[in-house]
């Protein structure tokens, strides 16, 4: 080997394992960030869907209360005559009670030129009575696709709210007028206020309207052109708010719809994964932003295991290279060499353990960070429950402590298939769905949920089905009938003594009969001709709308059936009849 050579060994040896040291701890970092970014992806993608599953019940619980109100005979005849001041006095009333029933903040009715005639809070200083929101999209959508939804801040009230309007049209189809509901969304909020990370929800202009902190809400998360600000100020969607913008820099693209962004927020400059799901029914998009707090020591213990690994190999091929140089060695200095490579492999043994046991201790730590996680709530809540039974075991109460423990385990499995069967009950049914449905299947599904409310009220079941009586029909919404008259012949024996549910399931011919009676009190003969009205219920306001046999009756005309009522020997009588299912 050349003299130069000789002098830069060394160099020429370490400057290679530095470089690759480096090389591999670099890669095994840019590995960490980017599985971290994808965990933490995953976990935002799931806590956002939680986030748009309440707005969707929030919003779908009062989609069809206008829809519904727009049949209302009174409201047609005030639009026909607005002058008449008894119907007006009469129909403010009854707005007024309707939104403390319904638990929304204003109903209101427009005349077709947008002057509100009606509303619910006629009597507060902020009445809506005769304001003109004819500017409003919400009035302008419903007058032209007969249904509208629309968010912004209200100009009477200067309070934020998101309002759902139908158009109200005479029996030729003229239109009269829009009834509109308004939705104030500051409870929602509220709820999220204790929520991990930052939760922004922004309309179509990228304007949030609703957040987890209220120093981020009327943020503009893009630059707002001069055409989409002139159309703000038109429809005066956000009164007198500055919509100041949210500066932010994108660093890393992790997804379609997760991103790795440094933002200059109302909290300082900070680095986000930055997580969307739009929400195309409201024309809406969630954002999560969450600080990766678990990235640096990911980071840290990928590195530090890339470095051991390496270090390893490293040291290995230098053994490697040593001995087979020693072997070309004349024989008196072969043995002094032998030594020197024993202590040093022994050396690189201890120093390959220690790298390999850190290593160990890494993923470790890691893993136990993660169990602890997992574990952590059902530990709990088991917990609590071992608790009972540690007291049963102390007083010699052995049977029922196995009792007990059998009750857990039923009560787990039976929890199991609620949970299944109410997420598939929650989900919104396809448009023109048609399935073959067993009535004696939908029956039972619909027990299911209600089995707690029934052992708890002690009401007998009493039921006759027929195994052959098959619909052809949408299995959610034929649910939902059955749970309404279900529900309706509970709360009908609420008061009676005993409490008897009968029901009836057989074909009769071409038809598929479901009878349900109940030992209530019965219907009084003259409410029967008005069950199925909208708004009719004989309940206490804040009990109910009146509104679930409405709905049950147009959904089982739509699936070309029947819906009556009438009365028993004890107490009222539903009877369903619906087209059999032709033989397959």
């Amino acid at each position: 080997m050349p003299a130069f050579l000789q002098r830069y060994r060394v160099a020429l040896i370490v400057l290679p394992i530095l470089l690759g040291l480096l090389v591999s701890m670099w890669l095994a970092g840019r590995y960490a960030e980017q599985r971290v970014w994808l965990e933490r992806s995953g976990e935002a993608r799931g806590q956002l869907q939680l986030y748009a599953q309440s707005i969707h019940t929030l919003v779908e619980r009062f989609r069809s209360v206008p829809e519904v109100l727009a049949l209302d005979s009174d409201i047609k005849s005030l639009l026909r005559a607005p002058d008449d001041r008894l119907l007006r006095d009469k129909l403010n009333r009854r707005l007024e009670q309707l939104n403390t029933a319904a638990g929304s903040n204003v109903l209101y009715l427009l005349d077709r030129r947008g002057e509100t005639l009606v509303a619910s809070n006629w009597r507060d200083w902020s009445s809506f009575v005769g304001n003109n929101y004819a500017f409003r999209p919400y009035f302008q959508d419903a007058r032209r696709q007969s249904a509208g939804r629309y968010f912004a801040v209200g100009v009477t009230t200067g309070i934020p709210g998101y309002f759902l309007s139908h158009v109200v049209r005479d029996d030729d189809g003229t239109v009269l007028g829009v009834l509109v509901v308004k939705l104030e969304l500051e409870d929602l909020q509220r709820e999220w206020a204790g929520q991990a990370g930052v939760l922004l929800v922004a309309d179509s202009y990228s304007v949030v309207i609703l957040s987890n902190r209220p120093a981020w809400r009327f943020r503009a998360l893009s630059e707002l052109s001069a055409q989409a600000r002139d159309e703000l100020v038109e429809v005066r969607k956000y009164a007198e708010q500055a919509l100041k913008p949210l500066p932010s820099e994108l660093r890393r693209h992790i997804d379609s719809d997760a991103e790795w962004r440094r933002v200059d927020g109302p909290d300082g400059r900070r680095d986000y994964l930055w997580q969307r799901l739009p929400l195309p029914d409201e024309g809406w998009t969630l954002h999560l932003l969450v600080e990766p707090h678990t990235l640096v020591e990911s980071v840290r213990s990928y590195r530090l295991a890339a470095a051991g690994v390496w270090m390893t190999l490293a040291f290995l091929l230098l053994f490697l290279a040593q001995r087979r140089k020693t072997q070309r060695l004349q024989t008196g200095i072969r043995e002094r060499l032998e030594r020197e490579v024993t202590l040093r492999t022994s050396e690189l043994r201890a120093a390959q353990e220690g790298l390999v046991h850190a290593a160990k201790m890494a993923a470790l730590g890691q893993m136990s960070a993660a169990m602890a996680h997992e574990i952590n709530q059902p530990l709990t809540a088991m917990q609590m429950q071992l608790g009972s039974l540690r007291l049963l075991l102390d007083n010699g109460r052995q049977a029922d402590a196995r009792e007990g423990l059998q009750r857990i385990d039923a009560l787990l499995q039976r929890m199991a298939g609620l949970t299944s069967h109410l997420k598939t009950f929650a989900s919104k049914s396809p448009a023109g769905l048609s399935e073959r449905l067993r009535l004696g299947d939908m029956l039972e599904q619909a027990l299911q949920l209600l089995a707690p409310r029934m052992r708890s009220e002690q009401v007998e079941l009493r039921s006759e089905i027929e195994a052959s009586a098959q619909v052809l029909g949408d299995a959610i919404r034929l649910e939902q009938v059955l749970l309404n008259l279900l529900h309706n012949a509970l709360d009908a024996m609420k008061d009676a003594e005993p409490r008897v549910l009968s029901i009836l399931i057989q074909r009769q011919g071409e038809c598929c009969v479901l009878r349900v009676a109940d030992s209530g009190a019965g219907i009084a003969a003259e409410h029967l001709g008005s069950v199925f009205e909208p708004f009719f219920t004989t309940k206490p306001v804040g009990q109910g709308l009146g509104l679930g046999l409405a709905v049950s009756y147009g959904i089982v005309r739509e699936l070309g059936g029947s819906l009556e009522a009438a009365n028993g020997e004890s107490g009222a009588v539903f009877t369903l009849k619906l087209p059999a299912a032709p033989n397959p």
